[in-house]
């Protein structure tokens, strides 16, 4: 019996001194601006994204592991309420690949976004909520490869989180954006945009660095869930009221939640709708689709 409780006690110190961390994080870095470009060296930024190469670009949380995955055919579940009655929980797991986001069950909701997991990319903001829920997100799936993004100076404190997490779980594959990584990620905002991240006040959203890491991973690309970037600011017809998360049905407003990140000029938001511009870009270039709904 003491063989079966030993690795959960283990996690449950994990995260007792996880919380305790990310509390000191928190009440350091409220204000902080995530100055990657500012780092020793100059970073190339090929000109397709097919050209990154993902070797070299995340680096293994524990052992010699690569990520040398590739897929011809992926898709990227949202976390949008667009999903919720959708029934296309068969149609998603039978997909070679499957890529969902932070912290994002699929316990409860598998009729409408399936069960599989085969990556899953999260924020330093969400490692928390993924790391104590292990038998959701960790153990849950033996195969499944978490890809974890955030400021170069701050991972190296995540990593070692994530190590510990790693010991209780030997299956357990993880993966951290590498310091050169996170600023390819920021100069591409800038070359797509035309505006510096950091001067507009703009943080990278967890939907940017994911469907990046698709396009470098997959062939083709099937996106569910995500809206169109004029979605919000359509007259008719008019936007649906719809919970930004499909398992928060409380949370705040979709719409509401775009509009207001994407117009702020008071300290550091996701520019959602400008991101989505991009997407729409690349569609062709990348093999992209997006449906539920469908863009135009």
């Amino acid at each position: 019996m003491e063989k079966n409780t030993s690795p959960r006690a283990a996690v449950f110190l994990i995260v007792f001194g996880l919380v305790t961390l990310l509390i000191i994080y928190s009440s350091n870095s409220r204000s902080e601006d995530f100055h990657y470009t500012t780092l020793d060296g100059k970073v190339t930024l090929p000109s397709s994204l097919k050209e990154w190469g993902v070797k070299n670009g995340y680096l293994p949380v524990f052992g010699n592991k690569t990520l040398d995955r590739h897929c011809n055919q992926c898709v990227v579940i949202t976390s949008s309420s667009h999903l919720l009655g959708s029934k296309l929980g068969p149609e998603i797991d039978r997909t070679e690949c499957t890529i969902r986001m932070n912290d994002a069950p699929t316990t409860g909701y598998e009729a409408d976004v399936g069960n599989k997991t085969t990556f899953r990319v999260v924020a330093h903001s969400s490692l928390y909520r993924v790391l104590k829920r292990p038998q959701e997100f960790v153990n849950k799936t033996p195969d499944t490869i978490l890809i974890f993004w955030g400021p170069p100076l701050k991972m190296p404190v995540f990593s070692k989180i994530i190590q510990r997490v790693s010991m209780a779980f030997p299956n357990m594959s993880a993966f951290v954006a590498s310091p050169n990584r996170m600023r390819q990620f920021d100069n591409l905002f800038r070359k797509e945009t035309g505006k510096d991240r950091v001067t507009s006040q703009s943080w990278l959203s967890t939907g940017w660095f994911t469907m990046v890491i698709a396009v470098e991973l997959c062939d083709r690309i099937h996106v569910y869930g995500m809206v169109p970037p004029t979605y919000c600011t359509r007259k008719t017809p008019l936007p649906q009221k719809m919970p930004y998360h499909y398992y928060e049905p409380k949370g705040p407003d979709e719409c509401f939640t775009y509009i207001h990140n994407e117009r702020s000029l008071k300290g550091n938001h996701h520019r959602f709708i400008t991101e989505k511009r991009v997407f729409a870009s690349w569609a062709t270039v990348y093999n992209i689709s997006f449906s539920h709904p469908d863009w135009e």
